[in-house]
């Protein structure tokens, strides 16, 4: 009865159109079937071509019945439907382990029906399949957000996130709130409201991942219970999106080539000797970023700025940290027209950063790997970061590390167990890598 109910679902939802490929992610309603079936069935049917391909799944939902500080693991080793076992994933349960808001409840998981009512639609698409069950109570955005990275993997990772929309407003009242929720689930919103959808927690926690990473939201099938098995007196809405990650330049050199001449334009531009840069041409310049521009004077430093965190679309925050970097680091003077022909510029493209996890002093040498991470140190509101690349000239962890410290202005006997560590990758292009100019 419950396979067949949920194939006749999935077989009159739409059959997506993008070949070999299916979204990083997913937002879906968690009602009985009869109410929000239809519209889950949209987001489902989008992992047709996800069959045997996909082996993780990390579902988020809200809590309703038992209230939970943080984001809540079940404590057993499988979930069980009438359409057979789906065993939680130990090795991601173990990789979860050092986050604080990370918790376990079994209760909060005993009557929850947000995760259970997704997974015979995800037995049905996937073939098998790990799980990753969360259930979110109170936690902050950035909490939850820096759960999902801990998670995100791959293409064999799928992120799933339960959430209806509003609850219990007449018909027409309800299509206007929820039509303005959609509008800003898709601008990819970040601090949307319980009263707008019942899963706000975990959904403003998944948009800032989606932020960070530049990824984009599109709606798939909204309605609500007024326009399938309910009055409309006083309805619950639902909606479906699919989340997919930015693409990037198909040529790594091409979009280097293209990044450093932003670049240089951009100082050039402020130097009075060109115009500015074009910003949107190609398409992917305008999804957000972090981005660091070094400059260099006779192969010596000559002035380095950056973001951490993707504000700004990428060829406006190139453009921007070059300038920085040639007029306003504090460490230089502002650079001249004449010492301009002699300089060479460099654009490193950040990942997002994850924290990390460690006990000790020895446990963090252990954890970082040199010449690959980026590192941001803070400590007591104060923040300092090192590139990879400052790895050329420290290669020693304990130096590099040492310096970090002085660098972010942390005290020198401050023991880095009291420190908050994050690391971060970069993809960086020298200008020596390609004539630009």
């Amino acid at each position: 009865m419950l396979t067949r109910q949920v194939d006749e679902l999935l077989g009159a939802a739409v059959r997506p159109s993008r070949e070999n490929e299916w979204p990083k992610a997913l937002i879906v309603p968690h009602a009985g079937y009869v109410y929000s079936g239809p519209v889950a069935a949209h987001a489902y049917r989008e992992l047709e071509k996800a069959r045997g391909k996909v082996r993780r799944v990390v579902l988020l939902g809200p809590v309703h019945r038992v209230p939970v500080r943080g984001l809540a693991l079940p404590g057993v080793d499988a979930f069980e439907t009438p359409l057979g076992r789906v065993p939680v994933d130990a090795d991601a349960v173990r990789a979860l382990s050092g986050l604080p808001q990370v918790t376990t409840s079994g209760a909060a998981h005993a009557h929850e029906h947000s995760l259970e009512v997704q997974l015979p639609f995800l037995q049905r698409v996937l073939d098998s399949f790990a799980l990753v069950p969360l259930a979110v109570g109170t936690a902050t955005k950035e909490e939850v957000a820096e759960t999902i990275e801990r998670l995100w993997g791959g293409p064999e990772t799928l992120i799933v996130l339960s959430t209806d929309l509003s609850h219990y407003h007449p018909y027409d009242e309800a299509r206007r709130i929820d039509g303005a929720t959609l509008e800003r689930i898709a601008a990819l919103a970040t601090d949307i409201h319980h009263d707008e959808a019942c899963g706000a927690t975990p959904l403003n926690g998944l948009m800032l991942v989606a932020c960070r990473r530049g990824m984009t939201a599109r709606l798939l099938s909204a309605c609500n219970s007024g326009d399938t098995a309910g009055d409309r007196d006083g309805v619950v809405g639902y909606s479906a999106f699919a989340l997919e990650e930015a693409k990037a330049a198909t040529d790594r050199e091409d979009a280097g080539r293209t990044l450093v001449g932003i670049a240089r334009g951009s100082i050039a531009h402020g130097l009075g000797l060109g115009e500015a840069p074009r910003l949107d041409v190609p398409a992917w310049l305008a999804r957000p970023a972090a981005t660091f521009v070094t400059l260099t004077h006779e192969a010596r430093l000559r002035g380095c700025i950056g973001s951490l965190e993707a504000r700004r679309p990428l060829g406006a925050d190139v453009a921007e940290n070059a300038r920085s970097a040639a007029f306003r680091d504090p460490r230089f003077r502002t650079l001249s027209a004449d010492e301009w022909p002699r300089c060479a510029v460099e654009v490193s493209l950040l990942s997002a950063f994850t924290a990390i996890d460690f006990s000790d002093e020895a446990e963090l040498m252990e954890t970082v790997v040199a010449g690959e991470d980026g590192l941001i140190l803070e400590f007591s509101g104060r923040r300092g970061t090192f590139l990879p690349q400052v790895w050329e000239s420290l290669p020693d962890k304990r130096d590099f590390l040492r310096e970090l410290k002085r660098k972010a202005g942390v005290p020198a006997d401050t023991t880095l167990e009291r420190c908050r560590v994050l690391r971060y990758r970069v993809e960086k292009w020298r200008e020596t890598d390609f004539v630009t100019h």
